[in-house]
């Protein structure tokens, strides 16, 4: 069962790795949820069971607009008979599905960022009263649902789904990545189920800065997952410096990126943070996919942002800062403290299960 905190939910799958939610359902219950409008921004669509859903809400009338990565939609090479309905070719079920969303009535754009079109959100009916937004790690994939470790929140209201309707407006009518000509406005800081949001998108907002930033206001533990951690990123710099001077810091990485020599996950491990490498260890595991991040056990940042220097500078990307270490209400406190717990506990569920720790 996900985090249920009234106006938000924390979900952490797929069940099918031992995790609590199962990711695909979630996906597919907020589509079915929709009234009138739903905008999609996902870097990939592989999913049937979530294209299905998609279909669903078109046959009921809600207008969809989708934005997806186009480097899946294209054909590596030419084939030698491009009408071969049976082609197994890479990438062809995203091919096949983005002419099934087509078919079926809907609006489906592909990006224009040379580099990656990153985004994993959707937001539903955001100009009525049931506005809601989706967003986290979590690719609209068959692997991305059930055999990577992965994240979603759901948060319902304006005030957050807003921001995130802003920033697909400007996606629809065609600004993505670093060619940009917009300056947009200082993130807002709303509350949802009394807890502070901070929105940030990438390149615009650079969210690396805002995770820096979020460190050094903590004064006791730093927990992290996530994909990828390059030292081009300066948040491993931000780590070594804490660690250094006596803060607790773990965290869990993809095994595939954390042993590259690119990755920033041996000298972290060398100057004092506990790190950890996601291995299969007997199950199905693809992949660790969380961008995930909590400090003092209570400011957890979520999203879809990877800790590497084009992610800051190239991607579009987004991450939520959820809670405020200089809090002083107490309900809010509470709050924050039982979202962190809810990824501290998958954190720790996942380096029980797949952890190799770093021996330095």
């Amino acid at each position: 069962m996900p985090l249920d905190l009234g106006s938000m939910k924390f979900f952490m799958g797929p069940h099918t790795l031992g995790a609590p939610d199962n990711l695909e359902d979630t996906i597919v219950e907020f589509i079915d949820d929709a009234k009138e409008t739903l905008d999609v921004a996902v870097q990939e669509l592989e999913s049937e069971s979530i294209a299905r859903a998609f279909v669903r809400a078109k046959q009921r009338g809600v207008k969809i607009r989708m934005v997806l990565e186009g480097d899946y939609l294209i054909a590596e090479h030419a084939v030698a008979d491009p009408f071969d309905m049976l082609l197994k070719e890479k990438n062809e079920s995203n091919r096949f599905l983005i002419a099934v969303l087509w078919r079926a009535g809907i609006d489906v754009r592909t990006d224009y960022n040379p580099k990656i079109f990153h985004q994993k959100f959707m937001v539903r009916d955001v100009e009525g009263t049931r506005a809601a937004l989706l967003t986290g790690s979590t690719n609209f994939t068959e692997t991305g649902t059930h055999n990577n470790l992965n994240h979603i929140v759901t948060i319902k209201g304006k005030s957050v789904a807003g921001e995130y309707a802003l920033e697909f407006e400007e996606l629809w009518g065609g600004t993505f990545g670093a060619n940009r000509l917009r300056h947009d406005p200082a993130p807002k800081m709303p509350r949802v189920s009394k807890i502070s949001m901070k929105t940030i998108f990438a390149p615009d907002h650079m969210p690396e800065m805002e995770i820096m930033k979020q460190m050094l206001k903590g004064s006791q533990t730093i927990d992290f997952a996530i994909f990828t951690f390059s030292k081009s990123s300066g948040i491993d710099d931000t780590m070594i410096a804490l660690a250094r001077a006596g803060m607790s810091i773990r965290g869990i990485a993809d095994a595939g990126q954390g042993n590259q020599d690119w990755a920033a996950s041996r000298p972290l491990a060398e100057n004092g943070v506990e790190f950890f490498l996601a291995r299969k260890h007997g199950t199905d595991l693809g992949k660790l996919h969380h961008k995930l991040m909590v400090i003092d056990g209570q400011v957890t940042v979520v999203g879809s942002f990877n800790y590497t220097e084009p992610a800051n500078m190239l991607n579009d990307e987004n991450i939520i800062v959820i809670g405020d270490l200089e809090e002083d209400n107490p309900e809010s406190i509470e709050n924050q403290k039982a979202f962190g717990a809810y990824a501290l506990a998958e954190i720790d569920r996942m380096i029980a299960k797949h952890g190799e720790k770093i021996v330095v």
